[in-house]
Order: structure tokens, then C-alpha cells, then sequence
């Protein structure tokens, strides 16, 4: 039986931020969301009745087309959906699948990269941190880096740490740039996506 999933989007497009920033991928974004961050800037994904039904098949069709080695699940939170039936038949096509969540629920699936955004309101299950590859943090004020901070204690060693300016708010720029300067563990990601005008 072909599972289906809520989908607001799929596009094959350029990852925007983080470790992979400047890379081809394929990005499916679900629908639904138990955060609802209120600077998200894709806040239309949050009700997951709005957007139509798509079937894993039909998903995998559009990914094999795209010739793409990378697919992005992101949402939305991805993780409120059992990603196993999807990420079954993505492995399939030998791509690698990467994750963007919040960890607020349990990992589930085949994924080669997860990459944690951790939120202060509505925080990540403990039995997620073992599985972060990057942990990226949106910072608006110094209580977020301090946030950060508390966040990367609790994920591997060879965890990516990233500060993520939130993009309508200039005075994070400065505070992330000089906390990288004195913290060279960290590195800056930026939303380049939105520079270069691709989804």
C-alpha cells in the first residue's frame, strides 16, 4: 500500500543554510506543525489539512526526475509524520537524506544527516540529541546564544555548531559575529537562498 504524507511543497532547488549551504537537493517540505515559531517564515505549512495529500510513489518519481543525491525533509516539523515509508523508498534511488527539525518528537526513518533547530518553548526529546549531525540555532538576542550553548553540551562531539541570524532582526548580526570570533567552535549560517532568490 502506497503511503501518502501532507506536502505543502517539493522543488528541486539549492540548500540555502548550514553545513550544506551551496549544494543541490531535493526539498520536500510537510505539512503540520506542533513549534509554530512565530518568526517562521514558512508559517502556511503549520496546518497540515490545508495542503493535499501525496503519495510516496509519486514523491520518489519527482526525486528520480530531478537527478538530484540529496533530499531534504523539512517542514512544517517533518517529525510529527513516520518517515520510515518514505525514507525506505528514497533509499532506494541512493540518495542521502537529510532532516531539518526541531526534535520535539521521535526520530523516525532512514536519515544520513539530522539537523537539530532546537527551540527554548518547546524543547527537543532527549532521545534526540544522539542523532545530531548539525545543531542550528536561530538567534535573536543573547539569550539564544546562551541557549546554543546549553544545547551543543548535549549533542556528539563531532556535532556542526552554527548561529543563525534571524532575518528581520539586524542586531542579532553583531551579536553572532563577535560570540563566533571569541567561540571558533561555531560558525555563522546564513540564509542564502534568500540572497540568491530560490526557494
Amino acid at each position: 500500500m502506497d503511503v501518502s504524507y501532507p506536502i505543502m511543497e517539493h522543488f528541486y532547488t539549492i540548500q540555502g543554510e548550514g553545513y550544506h549551504t551551496g549544494v543541490p537537493a531535493y526539498f520536500i517540505r510537510m505539512a503540520g506543525c506542533n513549534v509554530q515559531c512565530w518568526w517562521c517564515d514558512v508559517k502556511d505549512s503549520w496546518d497540515g489539512e490545508k495542503h493535499p495529500l501525496i503519495s510516496v510513489k509519486y514523491l520518489c518519481e519527482q526525486v528520480k526526475k530531478s537527478g538530484t543525491q540529496k533530499v531534504v525533509i523539512t517542514g512544517g516539523e517533518p517529525l510529527i509524520h513516520d518517515l520510515k515509508p518514505l525514507s525506505t523508498e528514497l533509499k532506494k534511488l541512493a540518495v542521502d537524506i537529510h532532516i531539518e527539525t526541531s526534535g520535539s518528537s521521535p526520530i523516525s526513518g532512514l536519515l544520513d544527516w539530522v539537523t537539530l533547530s532546537p527551540k527554548r518553548f518547546k524543547k527537543p526529546l532527549s532521545e534526540v540529541y544522539e542523532h545530531v549531525d548539525e545543531l542550528k540555532v536561530v538567534v535573536l538576542t543573547n539569550k539564544d546564544i546562551e541557549w546554543a550553548e546549553s544545547e551543543a553540551q548535549k549533542c556528539p562531539k563531532t556535532t556542526m555548531l552554527y548561529l543563525q541570524p534571524e532575518w528581520d532582526t539586524d542586531e542579532s548580526i553583531p551579536l553572532i559575529v563577535n560570540y563566533v570570533k571569541k567561540n571558533p567552535q561555531w560558525a555563522i549560517s546564513l540564509q542564502t537562498h534568500k540572497f540568491l532568490d530560490v526557494p
